[in-house]
């Protein structure tokens, strides 16, 4: 399994982005899928989940800004960033889970300048 994410940048404040991952050894419809994001010093958070059946969760700093989405038959999973803030300057990686194992991806810089 293998996890590809892109469509970070550098965006202004209350500006939006969209992540894309893709997913290839298996099918993003049959797993969960969610996006973390880690900021220098600090640890990896979690951001946003799919799971299996389509329902989406968020941690409530999240929830209202951000999108996860997933397109079945292009095996992508997207996240979709709106009102983005400084504080959301991250590297941002997708996961999957497959055989009780964790595959993340390589990460995508997202910067948001005041």
């Amino acid at each position: 399994v293998q996890l590809q994410a892109s469509g970070g940048g550098l965006v202004q404040a209350g500006n939006s982005l969209k992540l894309s991952c893709s997913v290839s050894g298996m099918r993003v419809g049959t797993s969960a899928v969610s996006w973390y994001r880690q900021s220098t010093g600090k640890e990896r958070e979690w951001v946003a989940a799919m799971n299996v059946n389509g329902m989406t969760s968020y941690p409530d700093t999240i929830k209202g800004r951000f999108t996860i989405s997933r397109n079945n038959a292009k095996n992508m999973v997207y996240l979709q960033m709106n009102s983005l803030e400084p504080e959301d300057t991250a590297v941002y990686y997708c996961k999957t889970r497959k055989a009780q194992r964790d595959y993340w991806g390589q990460g995508t810089q997202v910067t948001v300048s005041s």
